[in-house]
């Protein structure tokens, strides 16, 4: 039977800093605390929990509470609503590049402190020395696959949808995790068409430890984590020390260098441009234009599963 949770909205009475909401006063990011393992909710349900700089911040505000609070041993991520996270969200990220485009010419290196700093945030989970576990359902894309990639471990619904599409323009992963988690081939696959996976093949590939009904998913993750929770503090620190480094000797750091300067690139190539303009017009044609010839995402149920032939 689940115990009962104590919710702390990070930044109430219990952490002496001002309520952390959006403009509507809605929290953005939702902590609670249940024992051994705390919570993060992605608030932000009527955009799919699409990222923008204050859902970031909240984040990095909630993992440090949680860092802090000796209770707590393992942090479960997760989304409200319909999905975990969209990927960032485009029309803040169409207006971003708008702004940019008309103070002068493009500054790759701006771009580059820019988008890090999201690198930074996500990878801030990586390095925590308290495990994070990442629960996926609806659509979980682009920058939300950087957000779950960046988690420790992934469970996922049977029927979430996941996948790169700005890797048909637009984008490159920042975080560089696909062939770290995934390895050559399947990175490949992934990359090389945009591309999404059901939950079934992300486990079956790598991407998450399991996948579960959707009914389940909340349960298995929450299982999962008191799991985890079993061990002391500082075995969960040293795993995941063991596990990270050897990641990390495989060259992580010089493969987000580059996955973030080319993500500026793409944005910034004449589709990369094309698209921009599109977006700024109708988001969601621009979307659809995108994605409707393979037949996908918005546009279709195929998956990387499905034959080609």
């Amino acid at each position: 039977m689940m115990g009962q949770f104590v919710v702390v909205e990070p930044g109430d009475d219990a952490t002496g800093r001002a309520p952390r909401v959006g403009c509507d006063g809605v929290p953005l990011l939702i902590y609670e605390a249940d024992g051994p393992v705390a919570t993060f909710t992605l608030n932000r349900p009527d955009r799919l929990n699409a990222v923008t700089p204050q859902l970031v911040e909240h984040l990095d505000a909630a993992l440090a509470d949680a860092l802090a609070d000796d209770a707590v041993r393992v942090i479960r991520l997760r989304g409200a609503g319909r999905a975990f996270c969209a990927g960032y969200d485009l029309e803040w990220a169409a207006a971003l590049m708008r702004e940019g485009d008309l103070a002068g010419p493009w500054d790759p290196a701006a771009d580059y402190r820019v988008m890090g700093r999201y690198v930074d945030s996500y990878m801030a989970l990586w390095r925590s020395p308290k495990p994070v576990v990442a629960q996926v359902h609806g659509v979980c894309v682009g920058g939300g696959s950087d957000l779950a990639l960046c988690s420790d471990l992934i469970v996922c619904a049977e029927d979430a949808r996941i996948g790169y599409p700005p890797a048909r323009v637009w984008g490159s992963p920042t975080t560089a995790m696909w062939f770290h988690r995934l390895g050559l081939e399947r990175a490949k696959r992934l990359l090389l068409t945009g591309d999404p996976m059901d939950g079934r093949t992300a486990a079956e590939w790598g991407f998450a430890s399991g996948a579960y009904p959707a009914e389940k998913l909340d349960e298995a993750a929450l299982a999962l984590c008191r799991r985890i929770a079993r061990l002391p503090a500082n075995q969960l620190q040293f795993m995941k020390m063991l596990v990270n480094g050897a990641v990390e000797q495989q060259g992580l750091a010089a493969t987000q260098t580059l996955g973030t300067l080319l993500d500026g690139a793409a944005r910034h190539t004449p589709e990369g441009s094309a698209f921009s303009r599109e977006a700024a017009k109708d988001l969601k044609a621009a979307v659809r234009a995108r994605d409707e010839p393979f037949g996908d995402y918005g546009s279709g149920s195929r998956t990387v599963s499905d034959p080609l032939i």
